[in-house]
């Protein structure tokens, strides 16, 4: 199996306003989530959870991206913190679980459907 690859934007924040310097971003707390349900519900380790400084995404926090080889990236932002986690990594059981990794928006989690969604073609 190819290796498959969740990248969470560790640098994204909802609030416009600074943070204090010992607060953590949205972004990193999304993260710290997600690699906490994975080991507690995921123990093949099939997921690469891969945190990344910045995905590009500043104006529509927070972002990830689940991608692999020969499969197309998907890139959702707009995510809430709090209620994402779980439905990312039910995206990603799906993901895993398609070979060609062309899934319909109908297979996805009902929370992610309010997500802003680009789906990016595999390069071959």
């Amino acid at each position: 199996m190819s290796k498959h690859v969740l990248f969470v934007c560790q640098s994204c924040h909802h609030s416009s306003q600074e943070r204090a310097e010992n607060q953590l971003a949205d972004g990193t707390l999304l993260l710290n989530q997600l690699n906490t349900l994975y080991a507690e519900q995921f123990p093949a380790n099939e997921l690469e959870i891969q945190p990344v400084g910045c995905l590009g995404t500043c104006d529509r926090p927070c972002a990830v991206a689940f991608s692999a080889l020969h499969k197309p990236t998907f890139l959702f932002t707009n995510l809430p913190l709090t209620e994402s986690t779980v439905a990312l990594l039910q995206f990603g059981e799906v993901y895993l679980a398609n070979k060609t990794g062309d899934i319909s928006g109908k297979y996805f989690p009902q929370m992610l459907r309010s997500a802003s969604i680009a789906k990016i073609p595999p390069v071959e």
